[in-house]
């Protein structure tokens, strides 16, 4: 690179999403502990509170079937009921929690009842 020369790259709302995702994903298996191929993945962003979610759960059964997220838990509720799990990603350590899918259905649950009122 040149002398007294800056390198610059600016992005938008969408190209900043998928590089977290990607970058999320690329560091699944050191992050969550599990392996990519294993799992399928789940997301939503809050831009206005400056918030990510990301989640993985086992892809499929002992007999190869499936496993599909329920659809009574929605990452976008979850961003509004979790708390952070982590200050940092990049410091060593636990940056996860695990859950239930009847934990989560629980929490969407509560807080699509708390939306309505």
């Amino acid at each position: 690179m040149k002398e007294k020369t800056v390198r610059v790259i600016k992005i938008g709302r969408e190209a900043l999403y998928e590089f977290l995702y990607e970058n999320m994903i690329s560091e699944e298996e050191n992050l969550l502990q599990v392996s990519a191929t294993e799992v399928m993945n789940h997301f939503a962003i809050d831009w206005e509170k400056e918030e990510f979610i990301f989640m993985a759960h086992q892809a499929e059964d002992a007999d190869g079937e499936l496993i599909p997220l329920p659809k009574e838990i929605q990452p976008e509720t979850l961003l509004k009921a979790l708390p952070e799990t982590a200050d940092s990603l990049l410091g060593r350590g636990k940056v996860y929690r695990d859950y239930s899918f009847e934990e989560l259905k629980e929490l969407c649950g509560e807080n699509e009842d708390s939306e309505e009122k």
